[in-house]
C-alpha cells in the first residue's frame, strides 16, 4: 500500500507543469504554464492535421497565383481554401472566379465595397474581403436557403452556369473552369495524404 501511495507521489509531481503557475527550484528548469502547454500542443495537433496540411497547400496555390499576376487579392488564399471545404466546394472555384471576374481584385466593383466577385451584379457590398469570401461560398456551396435551388448538389459547370449564365455570358463556366486548371490540381494535396481527404470536383 505504501508502495502505491508512492507511486501516486511521484505521478502527481510529473504532472505538475499543467498548473497555472510557474516556478523555479534549485536545479531544476522552470516549469511552463498551462497555456504554454497547451499552445504547444495545439501547435503539434495542427501539424500532424491532415486537413490543416491540405489547406495550406491549397491556400499557398491560390495566393502564389495571385502573387504571379500582381492581383491585389494576395494573402486571401486561407479564407478561400476554409469557406471551400466549409461548404464542400471544389478550392479553386472562389479564386477563379474572382480572377475572371475582377482580374483578382483590381478591377472589383466600383459602386460597392470588397465585392471581387461580381455577387449579385455588383448590387451588393461587404464589410470585408472575408465576409465577401464566406458568403460566395455559403452560396455556392447550397448552404442559403434562398439560392440552394441554384447551387445546392450542382456540378461545377452547373454552379457557373447559375451563377452566370449562358444567354448573358457565353462560355462564362469554360473561362471559369480554365483559369481553375491554371490554378491548380483539384487534389492539390501532399503526396503523403490521401486525395479522399480533400473536397471532390464535379466539373461535367
Amino acid at each position: 500500500m505504501k508502495k502505491n501511495n508512492l507511486i501516486r507521489f511521484v505521478q502527481a509531481l510529473v504532472f505538475l507543469p499543467v498548473l497555472t503557475m510557474s516556478f523555479s527550484l534549485p536545479g531544476i528548469r522552470s516549469i511552463e504554464t498551462s497555456q504554454n502547454v497547451l499552445a504547444q500542443k495545439v501547435n503539434i495537433e495542427a501539424q500532424q492535421d491532415p486537413r490543416v496540411q491540405i489547406l495550406k497547400v491549397q491556400a499557398e496555390a491560390i495566393d502564389a497565383y495571385f502573387a504571379l499576376h500582381d492581383m491585389p487579392l494576395v494573402g486571401v488564399g486561407l479564407t478561400m481554401a476554409e469557406e471551400a471545404d466549409i461548404n464542400n466546394i471544389d478550392w479553386r472555384l472562389l479564386p477563379a472566379i474572382a480572377v475572371r471576374e475582377s482580374t483578382g481584385g483590381k478591377n472589383a466593383c466600383d459602386k460597392v465595397k470588397n465585392n471581387p466577385f461580381g455577387w449579385n451584379s455588383c448590387k451588393v457590398g461587404f464589410n470585408s474581403l472575408d465576409e465577401a469570401i464566406e458568403t460566395v461560398a455559403k452560396n455556392l456551396g447550397g448552404n442559403n436557403p434562398n439560392t440552394a435551388h441554384h447551387y445546392d448538389n450542382k456540378t461545377i459547370r452547373q454552379i457557373l452556369h447559375a451563377y452566370n449564365p449562358p444567354y448573358i455570358v457565353p462560355r462564362y463556366a469554360e473561362q471559369v473552369i480554365s483559369i481553375m486548371n491554371t490554378i491548380g490540381d483539384a487534389d492539390a494535396i501532399p503526396n503523403t495524404l490521401t486525395s479522399s481527404s480533400a473536397p471532390s470536383a464535379q466539373i461535367m
